[in-house]
């Protein structure tokens, strides 16, 4: 009988991992999108930003953080980014190929399918990197400032000033659509 409650046991283990899995598949389907612009902000190509964010979430589900703290996964996601930017740079110095810091940072990408985009493109790339960055996770990701601040390192204060003067350059940069 014992044995009899331990296959029991096990096949409840199995089925609770496998709703845990789902959970996790679900969630993945549904931040992949707003991580994956998110990651754009430093990756050179799109395949590099899938790649980014795979791995933060290989890594969250091997720690078993919850998906649901939004801020320590983006947080994740700019860490893993910056790693990789700072390969990159190693295997180009290696190769003799000299890469500035400013270079490193490539402008997100957006599909541009009529001219108001390609104006809100035109306008986003004016931006300074640091507003850019809160504006994307804001806007486009929905974080609180709290959940910004705490994947860039910044007080709130400093992550909603950003964002204001983002807007206000936005303003001032997108011509009347």
């Amino acid at each position: 009988m014992i044995g009899g409650v331990l296959i029991i046991k096990d096949r409840e283990k199995v089925m609770e991992n496998v709703a845990t899995d789902e959970h996790w598949k679900n969630c993945f389907s549904q931040l992949a999108p707003g991580l994956l612009l998110f990651a754009r902000q430093w990756a050179r190509s799109a395949a590099d930003a899938e790649d980014i964010v795979q791995e933060a979430f290989v890594r969250f589900w091997r720690k078993r953080h919850d998906v649901a703290n939004r801020g320590l996964l983006y947080a994740t996601v700019r860490s893993i980014a910056l790693d990789f930017l700072r390969r990159d740079s190693r295997r180009a110095r290696r190769e003799s190929t000299a890469v500035s810091e400013t270079d490193q940072m490539v402008q997100p990408m957006f599909e541009v399918e009529d001219e108001t985009q390609r104006a809100l493109v035109a306008a986003l790339e004016l931006l300074p990197n640091e507003q850019r960055e809160v504006l994307v996770m804001k806007i486009w990701n929905e974080l609180t400032f709290a959940e910004i601040a705490s994947v860039l390192e910044i007080s709130q204060n400093t992550a909603a000033s950003r964002y204001r003067y983002a807007l206000t350059a936005l303003k001032k940069n997108l011509p009347s659509v």
